[in-house]
């Protein structure tokens, strides 16, 4: 079962010393710890919050679409000034759109974490998650970016 867990590439939760896939093949992310959440209203109710906070962000696709359409407007743009500034706002928009995304998927992720905590204080058996030691994730919450413009007139 380990070896079909790692081609997966999917999370993995231990309960009752066996691997479950955290997120399975359906489009529900978290849906493998479904049957065990259940039990717990309290936990059920952070897992419901996760999955409606998961879906498609409509907003984020168009913000992102817009940005990538700014950019390639700009690469074939003959005024060499309107192209700069279609290039730049193209990515800035772009650059944007992936932190504020990156932003609440972070955020989210710890509804789901509390969902296993709170099905922990009062269920058998014990759910072990550990969604940092997952192979293929990266741990983007140690990595500090800020953005500095200086503006001149």
């Amino acid at each position: 079962m380990s070896a079909f867990a790692v081609e997966t590439c999917s999370r993995i939760a231990i309960i009752n010393y066996q691997e479950v896939l955290v997120d399975s093949n359906t489009s529900q992310k978290g849906e493998g710890l479904r049957y065990q959440l259940e039990k717990d209203p309290v936990a059920k109710q952070y897992l419901d919050t996760y999955q409606k906070n998961s879906g498609i962000r409509w907003p984020s696709a168009v913000l992102g679409t817009a940005g990538t359409g700014l950019l390639l407007f700009g690469f074939f743009n003959s005024d060499s000034e309107n192209r700069r500034l279609y290039i730049i706002s193209g990515t800035a928009t772009i650059l944007v759109n992936f932190l504020v995304a990156r932003t609440l998927e972070v955020t989210n992720e710890s509804n789901l974490n509390k969902a296993v905590e709170e099905y922990n204080k009062r269920n058998l058996p014990k759910i072990f998650f550990n969604p940092e030691g997952t192979q293929g994730q990266m741990d983007f919450s140690k990595v500090k970016l800020g953005l500095v413009q200086q503006w001149t007139f």
